[in-house]
């Protein structure tokens, strides 16, 4: 009977290019107009210091919540029309992107397969993915890893601001 009760999923959004707060604040209304799926709650915007690839802009970063009776695998394959609609490019790794939309949590799914790895396998050392999270579900934890409020403590020495001149949804 489980199939019939949609799953909580969160859902990560990062974008660096072409004005990315308004990247985020339109992907955030096409995820809610996903099939079989309900935005939730969004959290703040965040702008954080780029990782791997340092030569390039800023990252606007946001959480969703949603509800949805999508599998996993067809989440992803929505969230990757939604990346494709905004242009992104995969150029290399860790580059500059327009959109960038990641499942980090599906229930307490923990699912390792080609292209689709839940909990996200990076999400725990992330203060821009974690940040957001606890602003959306303070007593949440991630599977394998432990509670989302100490992971971000862990993070303290990365640099993240909250951004207060975007108007949360």
């Amino acid at each position: 009977m489980g199939h019939l009760m949609p799953s909580i999923a969160f859902i990560g959004l990062g974008s660096n290019l072409r004005d990315p707060a308004s990247q985020l604040q339109s992907a955030l209304g096409e995820i809610g107009r996903m099939s079989q799926t309900v935005l939730l709650a969004q959290s703040s915007f965040y702008r954080s210091a780029p990782v791997g690839y340092l030569d390039q802009p800023d990252f606007c970063n946001a959480v969703a919540k949603i509800s949805t009776g999508l599998t996993p695998q067809q989440l992803l394959q929505q969230l990757l029309k939604i990346e494709q609609d905004h242009g992104r490019e995969r150029t290399f790794r860790n580059a500059p992107r327009t959109l960038d939309l990641d499942v980090l949590l599906y229930d307490d799914v923990q699912l390792n397969e080609p292209g689709l790895n839940i909990p996200h396998p990076q999400m725990h050392l992330r203060a821009f993915v974690l940040a957001p999270l606890v602003e959306l579900a303070p007593d949440s934890s991630i599977p394998g890893q432990g509670d989302v409020a100490a992971l971000l403590q862990a993070c303290g020495d990365q640099t993240l601001e909250r951004m207060v001149d975007v108007a949360a949804g």
